[in-house]
């Protein structure tokens, strides 16, 4: 039960980010799929400490500002993103594009950690706390480069390999061959695999021993015709990251 209501804190939190405005008891039911009385036990406790409030009576419930608040204290205290956040915003002012910092998951997915937003209107704007496949991600290639061998084949050999389009690479042998294309070049590519028209480059990082990678991201007209550029303005903020340790 404590972990179904956990889920559902976080269920809440994430439904206000999409909506966007204040929701009345039986709307927010109803977005969760849950019944009106498991919805006002959690609006009620988190109303207690301060989460959320009424903004009006029938109104509806909206989160306060505590919530950002616990967030950014959270955040300023993350010991590894405290470390590489001047290095990215480095790397996303110089390139303009999206930098996205991540790992791999236990489960042999790629987390976004963070995400600096490009500053053009017409951006690649993904969420830290994503997952993305490792075969049709730029950072997963780079993060897969990494591995040993026996790691790496335990992984791929329980990953299901989605097709997302034409482009996506859904064998192990035109995976490896471009992880291996990747290494040699000095950059690994995304090039519409995962999401249409957007196109990424990574390199992977390693940090106090724990593995990252880096991507700069965006539309592909604006990623391929720079990307012998961006790489190696990425290549240079990882190894800088690494002399850092």
């Amino acid at each position: 039960m404590s972990v179904k209501t956990a889920l559902r804190v976080i269920e809440i939190i994430e439904t206000y980010a999409r909506e966007k405005r204040a929701l009345p008891l039986s709307d927010l039911a109803r977005l969760l799929d849950v019944p009106v009385s498991s919805c006002l036990a959690l609006i009620r406790t988190l109303t207690g400490l301060g989460y959320l409030y009424e903004t009006g009576r029938r109104q509806g419930y909206y989160p306060t500002g505590r919530l950002l608040a616990m967030a950014q204290r959270i955040a300023r205290a993350d010991p590894v993103l405290d470390r590489v956040y001047p290095s990215l915003t480095e790397l996303r002012d110089a390139t303009r594009e999206t930098v996205v910092f991540a790992k791999l998951s236990q489960d042999g997915r790629v987390v976004y950690l963070d995400v600096l937003d490009s500053p053009h209107t017409i951006r690649y704007a993904p969420v830290a706390g994503e997952f993305k496949d490792v075969h049709a991600n730029s950072l997963g290639k780079a993060l897969l480069s990494l591995l040993a061998e026996p790691a790496r084949d335990a992984l791929l050999a329980g990953m299901s390999m989605t097709r997302h389009n034409e482009r996506t690479l859904i064998t192990r042998e035109a995976l490896l061959a471009d992880i291996q294309l990747s290494r040699q070049r000095g950059w690994f590519m995304n090039s519409g695999e995962s999401i249409p028209d957007v196109g990424a480059i990574a390199w992977p990082v390693t940090l106090s021993g724990e593995h990252y990678a880096i991507s700069v991201g965006g539309p592909i007209y604006r990623i391929e015709p720079q990307q012998e550029n961006y790489a190696r303005i990425l290549r240079a903020a990882c190894t800088g990251l690494e002399q850092q340790a």
